[in-house]
């Protein structure tokens, strides 16, 4: 866990081929956690063999549940129904996963035994009371550190009520997590969002046959249904897609297609954003796999120019801002980010940080409260850190294709809770990227 990793890039370059990104992280915890708690058994193609994910499995598998895999993204769950898991003999240490443990804080807290739930020193240091609140307005029992951070002692409870919870902020995870509790509470728990988020739980639930209704930001589930084992189909991640997206539009004679990615409405911020920045991105043979969207996605270079990203776009791409950055460093004028505090509690603080790197890398780029105001320039060589965050790693490898002297990152090692084989296809498509 404590391995060093640090990526080298070498200047210039562009990115040509066609590969299949690996199987969406959002889609493969929830198709563990649903799968575990359906009764039968279910199959999963394309999971993504990563440590995020990998921390939701074992933390299953600790829970008495039998699951085979992953081998080639397969994976076989025996479900044990709604009420069939049992205590953990120790804590669950989840790792670096803040979808896990927020998730499962839900899942656990109407379970009628304890548990607790660990993970390493980033995910130690993210804020999970806004899970634990409402959760307690729920009747949940769970202590957390001083400052609302994990460890998360739960204590589970039969007498979980209802509610009807608007969401301060706009996030994926909340929502999953009180929607999770609501199946083991009395009455109906509904969960009011903002502004859309990701929706892979709805739809994964309704796919295991469980009820959810849905109005407008209203998304409503009781404790009367049963998970049902299915066959789930992975589409690729949009967010690991999304460094190859960008890295094709800024270098040169570039021209990739990124194989069975998935298009939900509520991830493809990314590509909205790229193309209103005048990014040349085709939506190719369109398809529905397991009630997901999915296609192929073609990316030519582009010169791309600075926008003031809208801010109903930002909750449908928090993920790769990070990446989007660096195409705004590459980008001819001024590009400005407002809306997205969200980033600033991360895996790292991925506004400061991102700043920092593309500072030392030549570009005005300067932090506000919510966001980043970045005037397009010329990236140069440096030495940069990515706090142990993957997207910022990945982010500024993918800088290399436009940076004029080599760039080197630090501390790359968790490029593997998301996307471990960044490196092998990033050279296949002609980054000239080394790790030592």
């Amino acid at each position: 866990m404590s391995e060093s990793i640090t990526f080298k890039v070498q200047p210039g370059g562009s990115l040509n081929g066609t590969v299949r990104v690996p199987g969406d992280k959002s889609m493969s915890h929830r198709s563990i956690m649903l799968g575990s708690l359906a009764e039968g058994v279910t199959h999963v193609t394309g999971f993504l063999n990563a440590e995020d994910a990998i921390s939701t499995l074992e933390a299953f598998r600790a829970m008495g549940v039998q699951i085979e895999g992953p081998v080639n993204g397969e994976v076989t769950i025996y479900g044990v129904g709604k009420h069939g898991l049992k205590a953990p003999k120790e804590p669950l240490y989840l790792g670096n996963s803040g979808t896990s443990m927020r998730l499962l804080s839900g899942l656990l807290a109407g379970q009628d035994f304890d548990s607790t739930l660990t993970g390493d020193k980033s995910l130690s240091g993210r804020p999970m009371r806004r899970v634990t609140q409402p959760l307690a307005l729920m009747g949940a029992k769970i202590e957390t550190q001083e400052n609302g951070t994990a460890p998360l002692h739960i204590k589970g409870t039969k007498n979980l009520k209802g509610i009807d919870y608007t969401m301060p902020i706009a996030s994926a995870q909340v929502k999953s997590c009180l929607l999770l509790a609501g199946m083991y509470a009395s009455g109906e728990t509904s969960v009011t969002e903002p502004a859309p988020t990701r929706d892979h739980t709805e739809r994964m639930l309704t796919g295991f046959g469980y009820p959810v209704k849905r109005e407008g930001s209203k998304a409503t589930i009781t404790s009367a249904g049963k998970l049902t084992a299915t066959n789930i189909d992975v589409p690729s991640d949009i967010s690991s897609a999304a460094f190859f997206l960008v890295g094709a539009s800024i270098a040169p004679n570039s021209d990739v297609t990124l194989q069975h990615v998935g298009i939900n409405p509520t991830r493809t911020g990314i590509i909205d954003i790229l193309r209103l920045m005048g990014a040349n991105i085709e939506i190719l043979n369109p398809r529905e796999v397991g009630g997901e969207p999915v296609a192929d996605l073609r990316v030519t270079s582009s010169e791309l120019h600075g926008i003031h990203i809208p801010e109903d776009l930002v909750p449908l791409a928090i993920d790769e801002f990070p990446v989007l950055f660096v195409a705004a460093s590459c980008a001819k004028g001024e590009t400005v980010l407002t809306g997205a505090e969200e980033l600033r509690v991360k895996e790292s603080d991925r506004i400061q940080v991102m700043a920092d790197g593309l500072q030392i890398l030549g570009i005005d780029a300067q932090p506000t409260k919510d966001g980043m105001i970045i005037q397009g320039g010329q990236l140069g060589g440096g030495e940069v850190v990515s706090h142990g965050d993957h997207r910022i790693a990945m982010s500024f490898s993918i800088a290399g294709l436009r940076a004029n002297a080599p760039i080197t990152i630090h501390d790359c090692a968790n490029v593997n809770t998301s996307f471990p084989e960044f490196r092998d296809l990033a050279k296949q498509l002609g980054l000239q990227l080394t790790s030592v």
